[in-house]
This record gives C-alpha cells, structure tokens and sequence, in this order.
C-alpha cells in the first residue's frame, strides 16, 4: 500500500472515536492534530472570556454589579426589578464556574449546554433591553457554543480525554 493511500484511509477508519484506534498508533495523530489543537484552542479562549466575565463581576462586587443591571434593565418593562438581585447573584457563580470547565475541558457537553443557557438567558434579557448591537455580539457567542458542543468528537486536548469522560 502507498504511503498516499493509507494517509487517505486514515479518517475512514477512524470514525466518530478515533480514540478507540489507540492500539494501532492513530490516537496520537488524532490527539495533536491540527483540528483537534485548533478545537483545544477556541475552547479555551471562549472558556477564558466568560471565566473573566465571571471573575470581573465578582472583583466589581455584588452591589456594583446590581446597580450596572439596575440601569441597563431599567427600560426593560417586560424584566421586574425584583429578579435583578438573584440574577446579579446567581450570573458570577455560573460564568465563573462554567468559563473555567470549558477551559480545561472538564465535564465539557455539561458545561456548553449550560452556557449555552446562560447566553440564551443573556440574550433575552438584552434584546427585551433592546440593545440590538450588543445581542448581535451575543450571537457569535451562541454559535461558538454550538460549534464547540457539535464538534466535542475533536475534544482530544482536555482533562474530559485524560479522564477518558
């Protein structure tokens, strides 16, 4: 067989898992490969950018925080004042958390699909703020989420894969 043709081979052969060819050498290949270490790098750059989401609100205090929702909410009739301070409590804990799983690729469909959440919650409350401009900007967000859940099979540089999750 050609050197050319078994190269051509090896993505068939490797399937939806190409961890499960480890016995005949391809999981190294896979595992560093340009796909999988272009994958490892937009997830950490996106677990990064909502983990210091997370931290900044947290540096700023709650009740910085919760004045900052005050005013951006407070043309937002459809949004009560009232679920302001739970939401101002609650969003730190969840972009922190989330921000830093994505990072190191621990628990990695849990902690998409809840960010995934979280934007959508973002995004509603945005747009019912009408700020088109920053729920734009939101929407890249969502598609990285999806992106990174729907391609999770390229997940090789991660804790998820030492952990064989």
């Amino acid at each position: 067989m050609s050197d050319s043709a078994d190269a051509t081979s090896i993505p068939s052969r490797l399937g939806s898992d190409p961890g499960s060819l480890a016995g005949k050498g391809y999981a190294a290949s896979a595992r560093f490969s340009d796909v999988a270490i272009a994958y490892a790098i937009l997830r950490v750059s996106l677990g990064a950018n909502i983990f210091l989401h997370g931290l900044d609100r947290f540096l700023i205090g709650h009740a910085a925080f919760l004045a900052y929702l005050n005013h951006y909410f407070e043309h937002a009739h459809l949004i009560s004042a009232s679920s302001l301070p739970a939401f101002a409590a609650v969003l730190p804990y969840l972009e922190t958390g989330f921000g830093l799983l994505v990072i190191l690729g621990l628990a990695t469909r849990f902690a998409l699909i809840g960010g995934a959440f979280v934007m959508l919650c973002l995004v509603v409350g945005t747009n019912l703020a009408q700020d088109w401009i920053v729920s734009g900007l939101q929407l890249i967000y969502c598609f990285l989420y999806y992106y990174l859940l729907a391609h999770r099979d390229q997940n090789f540089l991660s804790l998820d894969r030492l952990f064989r999750r």
